[in-house]
C-alpha cells in the first residue's frame, strides 16, 4: 500500500512484518507542461536531474548525480540521466537506488533533490513526483507529488534518515533555486 505523503510527513521504513527494508529506489518522474502559443499548445523539453546527497552529522560526505553515478562506497547508485522527462508515462524518468544495508554507519541522512539543469522553472513542469519503492519486490511505499509549480528551479524533495530503530523517510518539499546539487546545499541544511 502506498502512502501519499504531504510536506513534512515522516514514515517509518520498517516492513509490516517487523523486518527492515534493505534496498529502496527513489524514483523521479515529470512531464513538460504544455504552453499555449499563437499556433496552439506545445511542450518544451525539460531536463530535471535527481541527486542524492549523503550526510554524516550534517556535513555532506558524498553525492550521487548524473556526473557521479555511484557513491564512493557503492551503496547508492543513479541509473542514468534522462534529458527530457515524460518517457516513463507515469513511471520513473530517473531513479536512485540505495542499498540501506551497505550505507556506511557514519552516514545518517540521504537527501534527495531535483533541479532543472536547463533552468526552466517548475511552472513549466507537470506531473512531477518522487516515490520510494522497495527495490526487493517493486512495491511502492510512499509518493510525494510536487504541486503548485512555481518560479523556482529546484526542490528539496525528501530524505531518508537513520535512527535508533532503523530508517525513516520524510517528505521535505522545499522549493529552491539552482541548476545542480551544489547550488542547493544552503537550502538542504535547514532540513537536516
Amino acid at each position: 500500500m502506498t502512502v501519499n505523503m504531504t510536506k513534512g510527513q515522516k514514515i517509518s521504513l520498517s516492513k509490516a512484518d517487523g523486518g527492515s527494508l534493505t534496498a529502496v529506489r527513489m524514483g523521479l518522474g515529470w512531464k513538460a507542461a504544455p504552453r499555449r502559443g499563437l499556433f496552439g499548445s506545445r511542450t518544451r523539453e525539460i531536463d530535471l536531474d535527481a541527486s542524492a546527497v549523503l550526510f554524516a552529522d550534517k556535513q555532506p560526505v558524498d553525492v550521487v548525480f548524473f556526473r557521479h553515478l555511484t557513491s564512493d562506497d557503492g551503496s547508492v547508485r543513479h541509473t542514468g540521466d534522462n534529458l527530457v522527462g515524460g518517457v516513463g508515462q507515469g513511471g520513473d524518468d530517473e531513479s536512485i537506488i540505495v542499498d540501506l544495508s551497505r550505507v556506511p554507519v557514519h552516514v545518517d541522512q540521504i537527501v534527495f533533490t531535483v533541479n532543472s539543469f536547463t533552468g526552466q522553472t517548475f511552472a513549466e513542469v507537470e506531473n512531477a513526483f518522487c516515490r520510494l519503492v522497495d527495490e526487493t519486490n517493486g512495491q511502492e511505499l510512499a509518493r510525494y507529488t510536487l504541486t503548485g509549480g512555481g518560479a523556482y528551479t529546484a526542490q528539496i524533495m525528501a530524505k531518508v534518515q537513520r535512527g535508533a530503530t532503523g530508517w525513516s523517510m520524510t517528505a521535505i518539499g522545499t522549493p529552491a533555486n539552482g541548476r545542480t546539487f551544489q547550488d542547493l546545499i544552503p537550502a538542504i541544511l535547514p532540513a537536516l
